[in-house]
């Protein structure tokens, strides 16, 4: 390690090729230095950034693995991920951020491709059998999916595939087969089979229980996200009164694992597979104060504010494009006490709470995770809540004791220029209207624009006088 620069040599063969680990080349200390620096940089001018919470162990981490299949000029079955920006498939054994037990499966399979004739799929020719593998692992259970990606609905000779899998990975609780037969840079198609187990494996975060199916969304980092989770629950303070909104729930992970401090909570979600395991975990934990919608998080929280509905708290977990300006305004509309905001990307996170900060909402925390070690992404939670004085002072007022009489209290300056603009149609100045009131006995302190020095002070004409004197009649102040 070079200590000057605060270097490392790169421990991956194929770090100039893959492009995945971008900060690669900085120690670990650095890494969070540097992200820490981008973090206070959007988010120090209004509140103080707190220290990232760094891993102690940042390998291994990703407990989804996906890699592409492919096949070389000589005809050798290959499989990794694609170069960056293009759809070239660089070869990867195993990678010092992705869990170790999926990507000796992966390799696995790609070998016993040989041994079953079976080909990898040609984007260029759109034949051949496989496209990807998507290896999910629950960190806390053990469990472990194996989603095989195909371009047709046949797997010939599937149940003796199967079986020499399990038979070198027995720690593989189920096998689904996904069919994605379009010409779509997507790696999970419409259709899917389940050819060994449950199709879904479950694993435990915040002390709950939570389902994953294939196309479910779950954070890849359950060690950070723990933490991250913990941290966003705090940062609301419930009390057990509150109504909660769980926007981009996914599969209710953050709802569910705040439930137990609230009155209520609503989760939406657009995708229905996680909706459809989100109300399952729900029923898994026996939580009851939980409900779920399958719809654009935009559009109901548009639907909740046209009807008049109201929420203490919002969770919101936007996918990196951040929140769209039409959930924004109905979140406005909603009027929530809290807003606890997370976001994997902190370039359209800044976006959005600027666009709130603008409309009476103040940044009260910003908390940090390196939830994806070695790479550029930083994700982040950020408490908002609605701008309150920060001290409130009583004071008691002798009215009898200042320098002022019973008609001043009746009608404000402003009340007085429009009841004469809208019965009169005249506009008339504060300069004018306190003339009149001291004509008509009114005390009025320096204070009220009487010009200064030696110039001449403009007198109110006799139209706008009348006028006045006809409002301080309406508002009994004479």
């Amino acid at each position: 390690m070079n200590k000057k620069n605060n270097k490392e040599s790169i421990g991956c063969a194929v770090a100039g090729k893959c492009g995945g680990c971008q900060l690669q080349n900085m120690n670990y200390e650095r890494q969070k230095a540097f992200k820490q620096a981008k973090v206070v940089k959007l988010f120090g001018k209004y509140c103080r950034v707190a220290p990232i919470e760094g891993m102690e162990n940042p390998y291994n981490y990703r407990n989804k693995v996906s890699a592409a299949f492919g096949t070389t000029r000589s005809g050798m079955i290959i499989s990794g991920v694609y170069q960056s920006s293009t759809h070239n498939i660089v070869k990867i054994d195993s990678c010092m951020l992705e869990d170790k037990t999926a990507d000796a499966i992966i390799v696995t399979i790609r070998n016993l491709l040989k041994d079953f004739k079976l080909t990898a799929y040609n984007e260029h020719t759109c034949k051949g059998f496989l496209r990807h593998v998507l290896i999910r692992r629950g960190f806390a259970t053990g469990e472990v999916m194996v989603v095989m990606v195909t371009s047709t609905p046949v797997f010939p000779g599937k149940n003796h595939f199967i079986e020499k899998l399990l038979n070198i990975h027995p720690e593989i609780t189920t096998v689904v087969q996904n069919i994605n037969n379009k010409f779509t840079s997507m790696v999970l198609g419409d259709s899917q089979k389940v050819l060994y187990g449950k199709g879904y494996i479950e694993d435990i975060l915040c002390s709950k229980r939570f389902r994953i199916s294939p196309k479910s969304f779950y954070q890849i980092n359950p060690v950070q996200t723990e933490k991250l989770y913990n941290c966003a629950i705090n940062l609301a303070a419930l009390t057990g009164k509150e109504r909660v909104i769980d926007a981009y729930c996914g599969i209710g992970t953050i709802g569910i694992a705040a439930s137990d401090n609230a009155k209520e909570v609503i989760g939406a979600e657009l995708n229905k597979d996680a909706v459809h395991d989100a109300i399952i975990n729900a029923k898994l934990n026996n939580v009851k104060n939980i409900r779920f919608i399958c719809n654009d998080a935009g559009e109901f929280m548009q639907a909740l504010a046209a009807d008049g509905e109201k929420a203490d708290v919002v969770f919101t977990d936007p996918p990196r494009a951040g929140c769209s300006k039409q959930f924004l305004d109905s979140l406005l509309i909603l009027s929530p006490e809290k807003i606890v905001y997370i976001s994997c990307d902190i370039e359209t996170q800044a976006r959005d709470v600027y666009y709130l900060t603008k409309k009476g909402y103040k940044v009260k925390a910003c908390r940090p995770f390196d939830m994806f070690p070695h790479t550029r992404h930083i994700e982040t939670v950020v408490l908002l809540s609605q701008r309150r004085p920060d001290i409130h002072i009583d004071i008691k007022l002798d009215l009898s004791e200042l320098d002022i009489t019973a008609a001043e209290t009746k009608a404000t300056y402003q009340e007085i220029k429009d009841y004469v603009f809208e019965k009169h149609g005249l506009k008339v100045s504060t300069l004018y209207i306190s003339q009149v009131k001291a004509k008509c006995g009114i005390i009025e302190r320096e204070c009220y624009n009487k010009g200064e020095g030696k110039s001449r002070v403009p007198q109110c004409p006799k139209e706008k006088e009348d006028a006045i004197m006809d409002a301080l009649r309406h508002f009994m102040m004479i």
